[in-house]
């Protein structure tokens, strides 16, 4: 299997280093390997939802129900 650091993967989706960082120790990368102090991520891992917008929260959890306001 091809690896390729995050540098790499971050020119690859558009988005910046520190969030690809983030979403490999999340756990959201699937078969993304930590070396050291480096991510080696699987070139061709799919990028996933940001969910850091309402639509992909939504589309992601689809079915758990909203929290209720107390």
């Amino acid at each position: 299997m091809e690896y390729l650091k995050i540098e790499e993967i971050a020119e690859k989706w558009g988005i910046g280093v520190r969030r690809v960082q983030l979403l490999c120790s999340e756990g959201k990368i699937p078969g993304a390997v930590r070396f050291g102090r480096d991510w080696m991520i699987p070139k061709d891992a799919p990028k996933p939802a940001d969910g850091r917008t309402k639509a992909a929260r939504l589309a992601q959890n689809d079915d758990m129900p909203l929290p209720r306001k107390t």
